[in-house]
């Protein structure tokens, strides 16, 4: 187990149920899992681009992406229904908590000029969401290998009922959020 699932279970879980006055533990909100996706429209001229997105989403995650293709065509933009447009991944389990751990206590640190992210990212069910302009913040990536900066949405879905039980689940977990 690692880390911050152990910290979950031990701490943050019976912060929330008397918090919010759960009666039952499987009221208690959790992280579901993390999706991670890179929206790649110069792969359109360049499929090499895209290759390289894949293998350093891999690294980033630590599991092999999937390619992600469009679903109409959209003529002012010369993509045809069918053509690879970017490479996502959805992570569970293990995977999940490590990858949140790395996000919160070194890459996010990493990014400049960085005073917290944004509290008003939420969906309305407690989900999060979160746009990283550079992927080299994460220390998987060498930074002399890349070609080009990539942009990557970073998803947190939770189990939780309104923003409120989500902000407080993910300020518990330790997420840096501005004030």
């Amino acid at each position: 187990m690692s880390q911050l699932q152990t910290q979950y279970q031990e701490q943050i879980a019976p912060k929330l149920k008397e918090n919010f006055k759960y009666t039952n533990v499987h009221q208690i909100p959790k992280i579901d899992k993390v999706v991670l996706n890179m929206g790649l429209g110069e792969a359109i001229q360049n499929i090499k681009i895209l290759d390289s997105a894949v293998e350093e989403l891999m690294a980033i995650a630590g599991q092999r992406p999937v390619v992600t293709r469009a679903k109409k065509s959209i003529a002012a933009f010369k993509l045809r229904e069918g053509m690879p447009i970017g490479c996502m991944v959805t992570l569970r389990g293990k995977r999940m908590y490590d990858f949140l751990d790395k996000l919160i206590n070194v890459a996010l640190p990493r990014v400049r000029d960085f005073r917290g992210i944004s509290p008003k990212a939420f969906d309305g069910a407690g989900n999060y969401s979160l746009g990283v302009r550079e992927h080299i913040i994460f220390p998987e990536i060498d930074y002399d290998k890349i070609d080009n900066i990539k942009g990557m949405n970073i998803t947190i879905v939770t189990t939780a009922n309104s923003d409120e039980e989500g902000r407080e689940l993910l300020t518990l977990m330790g997420m840096p959020f501005r004030k």
